[in-house]
């Protein structure tokens, strides 16, 4: 079931969405060769208290750290680990959710090690602006599935695989809600959307196959089905009378 929000529950998305994009900016920041996942995910967890906010994936599912560190061809849900050391040339998504005055933003960027490979750059750019082409489909009427065709429209023509067994999610009260938002061509999310509705769209983007493998060891980590690099981009995404507010976006 879809809930839509109201103005007061919009605001309330709003203020998280704000928290979530300042602490995905400061703990990027603080990226560098010889900093650990494990450091990375401590500044997160003491900023998000500090400010009054609960990190959403501390203890979800059994999930054991307050964010998500993905380095090269790991996909999602990369688990920090004080074994885990940034080098020059890796590159890594970092994925933060907050839980503000009961509701969720949540959002995730890529981070560049010192100097990466031209191939990292090129894959960077090309997954965060099909994230951006797939939230410019978003208005009342249009149906979920627009935001997949146009992300795999856009993507496809490069040589990427798109990854299918993770989407983006409805978002609120909950950390995922209803409608799935598939980032492939010919999904069958058709729902249209509707003023007042929140979802992420958050494109993951390998450099060969879609196929993913899903950890039996930790129950969490996902990588690349042939090790090829992958990539994405988060945001949380309001429908609004006439079109979208992405929450989760700093105003410079």
């Amino acid at each position: 079931m879809i809930h839509i929000k109201n103005s007061k529950e919009i605001q309330r998305m709003r203020d998280a969405g704000r928290l979530a994009a300042e602490l995905l900016q400061e703990t990027g920041a603080r990226v560098k060769p010889g900093v650990s996942t494990l450091e990375l995910n401590d500044f997160a967890e003491s900023f998000t208290r500090k400010h009054g906010a609960v990190s959403a994936p501390l203890n979800y599912k059994g999930f054991p750290k307050s964010i998500c560190t993905s380095i090269n061809n790991v996909v999602c849900h990369g688990i920090p680990s004080s074994a885990d050391v940034l080098k020059e040339g890796d590159i890594m998504n970092i994925d933060v959710t907050v839980i503000y005055h009961e509701y969720h933003g949540d959002t995730s960027r890529m981070f560049k090690v010192g100097s990466v490979s031209p191939e990292a750059e090129q894959l960077i750019a090309d997954t965060e602006e099909s994230m951006w082409v797939g939230i410019r489909t978003v208005k009342p009427n249009n149906r979920i599935s627009d935001v997949g065709e146009a992300i795999d429209a856009f993507l496809t023509p490069k040589g990427y695989g798109i990854v299918r067994d993770l989407t983006g999610h409805g978002i609120g009260k909950n950390f995922h809600e209803d409608p799935p938002v598939p980032h492939y061509r010919q999904n069958q999310v058709r729902t249209r959307m509707q003023p007042g509705m929140t979802f992420t769209v958050e494109p993951m983007v390998n450099r060969g196959t879609w196929k993913v493998n899903f950890s039996k060891e930790d129950g969490w980590t996902v990588t690349t089905a042939d090790g090829s690099l992958s990539a994405q981009f988060e945001h949380t995404v309001l429908v609004t009378d006439d079109g979208f507010e992405v929450l989760t976006r700093l105003e410079n």
